[in-house]
This record gives C-alpha cells, sequence and structure tokens, in this order.
C-alpha cells in the first residue's frame, strides 16, 4: 500500500504513544439521551488509534480516515454534520446502548453476537483477521503454525475472539494494540491478530523493519456502522448515504485515498 506511506509524519505517534485499540476516551461530554432521527448533528462513536481506519492528526488534532471521511460523505448526502467522540473500542456499543453516541464506526465486524445489542447498517468495508510475526520469523506460515503459540490481541476484538479458538495457543489480551505490537518486537508473544489493513499499516510504518505480515488469512468479515438496537430513521439515512455514495462515485474515491485500490466490486453492490 504505497499510498500509506505519505501519512506516515501524522500518523506514527499514535501507535507509539499507545493510541491503539482499547486506549481511547471520550473527548468532551455528551448528554445522555439518544439525538432524535432527524438531528442535524450525530454523535459518532470511534476509538481513534485504528489507522486507516480512524486516527487523530498528532499535529491538528482532527479526526481522519477511511472511517472518519465516509461516515462525514454519508452525512452530506444525508443532511446532517458529524461529531466524533474518541471511546475505547469496548466502550462503544455501551456507549451505543447508553445513549452517549448516535452511531458507531471503527471498523467493526459485523458479528451475530454483536447483532444482539446494536443494529448494522449495510456493509461499507470487507476485511479480514491476519498476521503480524517478527521479521526474522519463517515458521508461521498457515494457521494451523499459530497451534501451541503465545498470541497477542486486543480486549474485546474478533481477533481476540479467533485466537482464543486455536488448539493450544496461549492468549495474551492488551488494552492497546501498540502494546501487543511491542511485546511482539520484544519477543513477549509470538504473533499479533489482528484486522489486515491495520496489520499492513503498522508493518508498513515500522521504520526499522522488525516485523512483517504472515501469509496466514484466518478470516473473511464484513464491516458495518453500528446504531442503537432499533433506532431505524438514522439506520435508514446511513445505509441510503452509503448507497448514495456508492453510486455517484465518493465511497470509491475515498477507498482509494486510503487504501491505493480500486474497492472491490461486490463492496459497491
Amino acid at each position: 500500500m504505497k499510498r500509506f506511506l505519505k501519512w506516515f509524519l501524522l500518523i506514527v505517534s499514535c501507535l507509539t504513544l499507545g493510541l491503539a485499540a482499547g486506549c481511547g476516551n471520550g473527548t468532551g461530554k455528551a448528554p445522555a439521551s439518544s439525538a432524535p432521527s432527524n438531528s442535524k448533528v450525530i454523535r459518532v462513536g470511534m476509538d481513534a488509534a485504528y489507522p486507516p481506519f480512524g486516527f487523530q492528526n498528532t499535529e491538528t488534532k482532527a479526526y481522519e480516515g477511511f472511517d472518519v471521511d465516509v461516515i462525514r460523505a454519508i452525512g452530506k448526502a444525508e443532511g446532517f454534520e458529524t461529531e466524533v467522540h474518541n471511546i475505547a473500542f469496548d466502550g462503544l456499543i455501551p456507549s451505543l446502548q447508553s445513549g452517549v453516541i448516535d452511531t458507531a464506526i471503527n471498523d467493526i465486524t459485523i458479528t451475530p453476537d454483536r447483532e444482539k445489542s446494536v443494529d448494522f447498517s449495510k456493509r461499507y468495508y470487507i476485511a479480514g483477521l491476519g498476521v503480524v510475526v517478527k521479521a526474522d520469523n519463517d515458521a508461521i506460515k498457515t494457521a494451523d503454525d499459530l497451534k501451541g503459540k503465545v498470541l497477542g490481541v486486543t480486549i474485546g476484538s474478533t481477533g481476540e475472539e479467533a485466537a482464543r479458538k486455536i488448539e493450544g495457543a496461549n492468549v495474551k489480551v492488551y488494552n492497546t494494540l501498540s502494546d501487543a505490537f511491542l511485546d511482539l518486537k520484544q519477543g513477549a508473544v509470538d504473533a499479533v491478530v489482528n484486522d489486515i489493513p491495520t496489520n499492513e499499516y503498522y508493518v508498513a510504518k515500522t521504520s526499522d523493519h522488525s516485523v512483517k505480515t504472515a501469509p496466514v488469512a484466518l478470516t473473511s468479515e464484513d464491516l458495518g456502522i453500528a446504531v442503537k438496537k432499533g433506532n431505524k430513521d438514522l439506520l435508514k439515512k446511513i445505509d441510503d448515504g452509503l448507497a448514495k455514495i456508492k453510486k455517484n462515485g465518493e465511497f470509491a474515491a475515498i477507498y482509494k485515498k486510503w487504501f491505493d485500490r480500486e474497492p472491490p466490486a461486490e463492496l459497491l453492490k
């Protein structure tokens, strides 16, 4: 992903200062009640430490990333503005349920378990779980090679779920993705299980070339935008806006901006 290199100066400190999965805190106070479906300002929750999906620019403090651009484009198409709230990943669904935020977009995989708690939009990204290992580790080439290994994951992630299903694996759970990667560099874990795009982004930004992605794809996953269970009006606006930006080409432009490639045709349906 050559285009990712242009974002190095803006993002690398997010990874090194611990602003990764599970470490975000709410930025400012929000009322406890959900915004009405016709509100002109929609409160968007995200853990702003998932580059290239969402992160905070270390110089301007502005929120940037694929997820940020997508939800803002949807808002523009549907006539609402967005207000980003930086919330730890494992706090996003509780924040939706309590009305602190109206929607959440944060590299969130649509799963049956999560669908019991929130409603999801149509998918806006096709992702999957992969593995990062030390650069000199050529032993992990398949999912079977993870058996019996020490695996680093972030709390509440699908990576944690997948790692716990691997036979004999010793799963170490971290509050931040940067802590997991740090332990990988120091040899405290054999591999980190996480979303493939974020893995690739991290490896591209690691200047000492001490880590690499292993040729392992554990899952294929659909990412969705979450709203409070039963908030059909807002969900419809999000789905309608997503359909509009897919049709007018704006979604494809955003996708190419952050991933340096065209979106798969099946994602544009």
